[in-house]
C-alpha cells in the first residue's frame, strides 16, 4: 500500500467535525475545546513510527495508546505519551482521521502563535507521515490541499503553520523539505 496512490476526491467536512471520505480510527486523546472557541489555525506536522521508517502501524498505535514498548526501542520511550492529532496524511495520500475538529486533539503541545498561548484549542492539527530530512510526497500535498480547503469552507482559517512556528524551542517539523507553496 505504500506505493500504492490513491485518487483525491473533494473531501467534505461534516457538520460533526469529520471528513466523510477520511479512514476513521477514534483517539482517546482529545478534550473538549473552551467555549466559544473559534477554530483559525492549521498546524502542520510530519511524524514516523519507528523514526524514518513508512507504512507501519505505529502512529495509528501511538494516537490510541497501543504503542508496544518492545516493539522498537524508541517506543520504549514514547509509549505513555497521550497525544493525538485531528489527520495524519500517509505517504501515499490517504487520509486517516482520529479525532472530530470539534474536539481539542492533543498535538502542539506547549506552544504559542500571535500572543495566544495553547494552539490545541484553536487549531486543527495535520501530521504528514514523513521527517525533517525527506521531501514529502506530491500525493501527500494533494490531499494536504484538499484537505485545507475543506476545513478553510467550514472554519475562517488565518493562519496555516508548522509545528516549528508555535513551538519554536522543541520543534522542528514540518522541516526544510517542506514546499509551503505547495499549499
Amino acid at each position: 500500500m505504500a506505493n500504492q496512490k490513491l485518487k483525491i476526491k473533494k473531501l467534505k467536512l461534516s457538520a460533526t467535525g469529520y471528513i466523510d471520505s477520511a479512514t476513521q480510527i477514534a483517539s482517546p486523546n482529545f478534550d473538549a475545546r473552551p467555549e466559544n472557541t473559534i477554530i483559525d489555525l492549521i498546524v502542520i506536522h510530519n511524524i514516523s513510527l519507528p523514526p524514518n521508517i513508512y507504512g507501519g502501524p505505529g502512529v495509528e498505535q501511538l494516537f490510541t495508546n497501543r504503542l508496544n514498548p518492545n516493539e522498537h526501542p524508541y517506543y520504549a520511550e514514547i509509549h505513555t505519551r497521550k497525544v493525538s492529532s485531528h489527520f495524519f496524511i500517509r505517504r501515499n495520500g490517504e487520509l486517516i482521521q482520529f479525532v472530530s475538529c470539534l474536539q481539542r486533539a492533543w498535538h502542539a503541545g506547549v506552544s504559542s502563535w500571535q500572543g495566544r498561548e495553547r494552539c490545541n484549542d484553536f487549531s486543527v492539527g495535520i501530521e504528514l507521515e514523513g521527517t525533517d530530512f525527506e521531501a514529502f510526497e506530491p500525493t501527500q500535498y494533494n490531499t494536504l490541499k484538499q484537505l485545507v480547503k475543506a476545513l478553510k469552507k467550514s472554519y475562517p482559517i488565518q493562519h496555516i503553520v508548522g509545528h516549528s512556528d508555535i513551538a519554536p524551542d522543541r520543534k522542528t517539523d514540518p522541516g526544510l523539505y517542506f514546499e509551503w507553496t505547495k499549499i
